[in-house]
């Protein structure tokens, strides 16, 4: 399979860029089933058969659940930590997770999976809340880079570990189904602060871990 490789190894810059937080004004759910009719309608469907009476009550269902991602505070979730490691002092790291994200040039899907390892400092914090900060950012539309950024960010901010690293690898169905239409290109970004950053023997510990060899 061929890879297109894009690398990602950088500090964690000391605030995301400023960005206008004006209010979103979310419209009404009928609103919204409205807007699907008109899509099917451009298309050149006929909204009115019968295989599409419920369509547009089931892509707002969906979105609900593949946008849910929006409702869901990372720090909130990486709140709560345990402290009983012994004398634990390596990296714990978690391979494969899997996610589904959305592209936010074209919202079609990407997906994936995730390699997500830290340093802990004295405390730890449960394996799930990081496979569900993963989907946090993964089920918004996104681009890969600033998922793994998000990622990243979310566990300093929340853990102050003394290093982290995170690998995303995934295929783009935007370049798969449409555009250059490629099936099988795979695109991989990585980023790493503290010991992984400053030392390369941890890198590739990492990567080495990740391929399971």
């Amino acid at each position: 399979m061929d890879a297109v490789v894009k690398s990602l190894t950088l500090n964690i810059p000391e605030a995301e860029p400023a960005q206008d937080k004006r209010p979103v004004v979310r419209p009404s759910r009928e609103e919204a089933e409205g807007a699907i009719r008109t899509l099917l309608a451009y298309i050149g469907e006929d909204v009115s058969r019968e295989g599409l009476e419920d369509t547009p009550r089931r892509v707002i269902r969906a979105y609900d659940e593949l946008y849910a991602g929006y409702g869901h505070d990372a720090e909130e979730i990486l709140g709560r930590t345990f402290g009983e490691i012994g004398t634990f002092d390596d990296f714990v790291l978690l391979r494969d997770i899997p996610f589904y994200s959305h592209c936010e040039h074209h919202m079609v899907p990407f997906v994936g999976k995730a390699h997500v390892a830290y340093f802990p400092v004295d405390r730890v914090v449960g394996l799930s809340k990081i496979a569900r900060v993963v989907d946090v950012y993964a089920r918004r539309l996104q681009t890969q880079e600033h998922l793994t950024s998000q990622i990243v960010r979310a566990l300093d901010d929340s853990l102050k570990p003394r290093g982290i690293a995170v690998m995303i690898e995934a295929e783009h169905m935007c370049m798969s189904m449409r555009g250059i239409a490629k099936a099988g290109i795979s695109t991989l970004t990585s980023q790493f602060t503290g010991a992984f950053r400053d030392d390369p023997a941890e890198q590739v510990r990492f990567i080495t871990m990740v391929r399971g060899r």
